[in-house]
């Protein structure tokens, strides 16, 4: 079974899919607390190193087969500021490559947010693959949707990979997927969900896990454009923050009453609730058994909404073993 290392490892989604696809991650590291009981509950055979990336010093990091991990990416969301690399979780990329570079594993995997390519930052990331390059791999990338890969849910990401070019291979991305799955096929057999308890406390445990939404108001911003999907459609990209949760699909479009003002459809204003810890799971395709640990429910929404999705990973991680470790062909 190939060990590798998890960078940013979040919540686990990439590990996960790695896992269902035949590997084992041996070490891994996460800064933010708030996610350490997460991960180690789901994850309680990996060793979890709980410092700043930038205070790991390569000896500390187990030899692997392969390197995973997402850079934070809200320096490059199209969303946020998008300061790039004048910000300090931009210049994060530079560890992760620091520690490629000491390593050096068969291959390596990074996702990031669609962002990176936009224009300001389109030197960046050129500088991010000549890096990698120097690093002594072979390179390919793509603007992926998790929708082709199994995932219901519209979610564009930048995924790189690396093989080590004494290996004498080039990552081929899998296949899309024929079929698009959507929010039926994620959460229609859920029953209603629990509103989350006073001040947006999780209500604990529950008999399905983490199924259970934040309460409270919408923005100006939020109401600007339509945040309903419905049930035959795959899903709004899952965000890291619960007051930005899609709606669940039960509920009619949203109205447009002006310029980038919407409204709840009169007298239908009960269906319209954000989704569930759970069923962003699930959207992220999580299984059940992941059990997601927070008090406050705005951590559980920030964790899944963080995590790459797990059969987007799984796919992945079958494509890099078949072309790496299962003698398979280049194609």
């Amino acid at each position: 079974m190939p060990n590798i290392v998890s960078l940013f490892t979040g919540a686990g989604g990439l590990d996960l899919g790695f896992k269902n696809a035949g590997f084992r991650t041996i070490w891994a590291n996460e800064f933010d607390k708030t996610i350490w009981d997460t991960f180690q509950f789901n994850f309680p055979e990996t060793v979890l190193d709980k410092r700043s990336i930038r205070d790991v010093s390569t000896e500390e990091i187990p030899e692997a087969d392969g390197i995973i991990g997402g850079p934070p990416c809200q320096s490059w969301s199209e969303a946020g500021a998008g300061r790039g690399i004048n910000d300090q979780r931009g210049q994060l990329f530079f560890d992760y490559i620091r520690i490629l570079m000491a390593k050096k594993p068969k291959f390596f995997l990074v996702e990031n947010v669609s962002g990176i390519l936009s224009a300001r930052h389109k030197d960046a990331f050129q500088s991010f693959l000549n890096e990698f390059e120097k690093a002594g791999y072979v390179i390919s990338w793509e603007l992926v949707n998790a929708n082709d890969y199994g995932v219901p849910e519209d979610r564009q990401r930048v995924i790189i990979v690396g093989f080590r070019k004494d290996l004498g291979k080039q990552f081929i991305f899998p296949e899309k997927q024929t079929y698009k799955p959507t929010l039926k096929d994620a959460i229609f057999d859920l029953p209603d969900a629990l509103p989350s308890a006073e001040k947006n406390k999780t209500n604990g445990l529950l008999l399905i896990p983490n199924h259970e939404y934040m309460t409270g108001g919408f923005s100006s911003i939020y109401m600007s454009r339509n945040r309903v999907r419905g049930w035959n459609e795959p899903s709004f990209t899952i965000q890291a923050g619960g007051r930005h949760a899609p709606i669940h699909p039960q509920a009619p479009k949203m109205i447009s009453v002006g310029e980038n003002k919407k409204i709840f459809e009169p007298g239908k204003e009960h269906l319209y609730r954000r989704l569930s810890v759970r069923e962003c799971a699930r959207i992220q395709t999580f299984p059940d058994s992941y059990i997601f640990r927070y008090k406050d429910i705005a951590d559980g929404y920030k964790m899944i909404g963080n995590a790459v999705p797990v059969k987007l990973a799984e796919a992945l991680a079958k494509q890099i073993k078949k072309q790496l470790f299962s003698g398979g062909s280049n194609d």
